[in-house]
Parts: structure tokens; C-alpha cells; sequence
């Protein structure tokens, strides 16, 4: 019997800086640096971030397989920077073991040390990508997910069959009075239905009860619905703009709202965004939230990113021609009807 062969996504590894690696260990300790053990702690992080992954893909249907790829390449880019941003930083001054306390370069060391805090920051974000990947395809669809229309319309697909199989098994029920013989079913469904109405309350059990079809017609409409919004905000158009300090960008590919400050904002105006549901994202140096109409919103509200123009962020906004919203509310759209050339005697007049 042949073994089926499982497909295992190939890992890329990103490189460490070796040089850097040496001269923050000489900077920091007496003790010699051995050469290659920064690409091997590397390695074996990425490698366990890969089995991880691995074992996430197995667990979800394959189309979330390529997002688990993504995700693991991402963690592994990532890694390397930060790794190597962090060997720069700590080689930039020398413990004080090592220079002594003479003229120790006190200003420099605090400059270090806040540098080294903010790349311990971007560190844990980095490490947040593994509750991603072991998230990914556990829970509801993202809007996030570029292919969330698609996996929508998928499991929309998936409901609709069985409101379907759901209304011709009981049809099937009603005619024979029995389960045997349906063809929509397997042996082991027919069991378990048999068994479900057996141990039921009901006078007259049927194999579904109304309830159900109920609840999954319900989710046909919700999921038909969330189909519809995504697709409109799809073929929306945002506009970023400035303000004073700073820039806010409307990111349609990581589908975020991003508010850059030209310096770090003070404790109020960090406050007022936290309040409105922005979060600080040091990975990209931004302060952000899903980018949706709701974002917008918030953003007319903020006093701190107000832009230049005066307008408010909705105002900005490019909005839809008269014509599409009217064709979105199901109204006819009248033309005026062509002139017709005068005749007869009107011609003449």
C-alpha cells in the first residue's frame, strides 16, 4: 500500500549578522564568542515556530495552509531583524564591566538602553505571530483575510447544501415514514438521526426539527450579508491625509488605518486614541485600527489627527456617484429622453 506523502512547506531562514553578534558579546562579556551559536539560536527558533505551524495545518482545512506559510515566513523575517537590531544596538556601548566606571558614557548608555527596550517591544510582537498561527482557521473569518470573501462564499455554499439536504430528508421522512433507503444520507448519519430522534420529547420527532433549519437560515442571511459589506468595502476608496505632527495612511493591503506622528505623542493624545480603539503597532511605527467605516468615525472624533484642510476625515472620503446609489437602493435611474427634431408645422415656426 502506497504512504501518502505530506506536503511540508518549505522553511526560509533569513540571515544573522555574525559580526555583529561577535562584537555585542566582546562589548558585554569576557567570555569568547563562538562563532555561528547566533544563527543557531536563530535556527532553532524558527525551526520550532515551523513545527508549530506544521502541526496548526493539520488541525485546519487547507485553505488557511497558505496564511499559516505566510505567517511563518513573516515570524522568521522578523526574527532576523530584530535579532540583528538588537546585536547593533548592544554593541553601540560596553558594559561597564568592560570599559570600567571611568568616563563611563552615561548619556550614551541611557540612549542604549531605550533603544533596547523598544526593540524588546518589537521582540514580544514578534513572538505574538505563533498565537496567530496557532489561531489561524479556529475561529470566524477575518476581514483582514484577503481571501475572506472567498472562504465566505464557501461556507455560504456549505449552509445552503445543508438547508437543502436538511428540507429533503425530512421530505424523504414524511413519504416512507422511515430513515433506510435515503440516499442523502450515510449509514452511520441514519444511526445517529435514529438515535436523535428516539431520545427526543417531542410526540412527532422529525430527523430536523424546524429549529434548525431555523438557525441555519439565519446563518445563510448573515453570512450573505457579511458577503455584501466586504464586497462594498473591497471597491471602497479611502484617502489618507495630514494633520498637524503628523500623517495618517489608509494601509488597503494590511487593511489598518495608520496614524504616524512625526515625534512620539504625548500621554493625553495617547489616551484619546486608546479610547477610540487605535492600538500602538511598533512594527510598523504606527498607531492603527482596522480600516472600516467605523474607523473613519473615530477618526472625525479625534481632535489629534484633525486635518490641515479643516474638513473632517468623512469628509475626505471619496463617496460613491448618485447614479451607484441609487442603483444600491434598487431605484430606477431615469434618463431624459431624447429630443425629437421638430416636424410639420412646428418646423416651421
Amino acid at each position: 500500500m502506497a504512504r501518502s506523502i505530506k506536503e511540508v512547506h518549505t522553511i526560509n531562514y533569513y540571515p544573522i549578522n555574525e559580526g555583529a553578534a561577535r562584537r555585542a558579546k566582546e562589548m558585554n562579556s569576557f567570555s569568547d564568542y563562538k562563532e555561528g551559536s547566533a544563527t543557531a539560536e536563530y535556527r532553532a527558533m524558527v525551526d520550532k515556530a515551523a513545527a508549530i505551524a506544521e502541526k496548526q495545518k493539520s488541525r485546519v482545512d487547507p485553505m488557511y495552509h497558505e496564511k499559516i506559510d505566510h505567517l511563518l515566513d513573516t515570524y522568521a523575517r522578523k526574527l532576523a531583524e530584530n535579532m540583528n537590531q538588537g546585536f547593533a544596538i548592544d554593541a553601540r556601548v560596553p558594559s561597564v564591566m568592560i570599559a570600567g566606571p571611568a568616563n563611563f558614557p552615561v548619556g550614551k548608555k541611557e540612549k542604549q538602553n531605550r533603544a533596547r527596550d523598544s526593540n524588546m517591544e518589537e521582540w514580544r510582537y514578534i513572538q505574538g505571530l505563533l498565537d496567530k498561527i496557532c489561531s489561524t482557521g479556529m475561529g470566524g473569518i477575518s476581514a483582514d483575510d484577503p481571501a475572506a470573501i472567498e472562504k465566505l462564499q464557501k461556507k455560504l455554499d456549505g449552509l445552503e447544501r445543508s438547508q437543502l439536504i436538511m428540507k429533503e430528508v425530512n421530505a424523504y421522512y414524511r413519504k416512507h415514514g422511515k430513515l433506510d433507503g435515503c440516499a442523502l444520507l450515510s449509514p452511520d448519519q441514519i444511526e445517529k438521526l435514529k438515535a436523535s430522534m428516539a431520545s427526543s420529547w417531542r410526540s412527532d420527532p422529525r430527523p430536523f426539527e424546524s429549529y434548525q433549519l431555523t438557525n441555519n437560515n439565519a446563518e445563510i442571511r448573515r453570512v450573505k450579508a457579511r458577503i455584501e459589506q466586504l464586497s462594498k468595502q473591497a471597491q471602497q476608496e479611502f484617502s489618507g491625509w495630514e494633520f498637524d505632527g503628523g500623517r495618517v495612511e489608509m494601509n488597503r493591503e494590511d487593511n489598518r488605518l495608520q496614524v504616524f506622528f512625526d515625534g512620539k505623542p504625548d500621554a493625553d493624545t495617547r489616551a484619546e486614541l486608546k479610547s477610540s480603539g487605535f492600538r500602538w503597532a511598533p512594527s510598523v511605527g504606527a498607531w492603527q485600527r482596522q480600516l472600516t467605516d467605523n474607523a473613519i468615525r473615530a477618526a472625525d472624533r479625534l481632535e489629534c489627527i484633525k486635518p490641515l484642510s479643516g474638513e473632517k476625515p468623512s469628509q475626505l472620503q471619496k463617496k460613491p456617484s448618485i447614479l451607484q446609489t441609487m442603483r444600491e437602493q434598487g431605484e430606477k435611474v431615469q434618463t431624459e429622453p431624447e429630443k425629437k427634431a421638430p416636424s410639420g408645422r412646428d418646423a416651421e415656426r
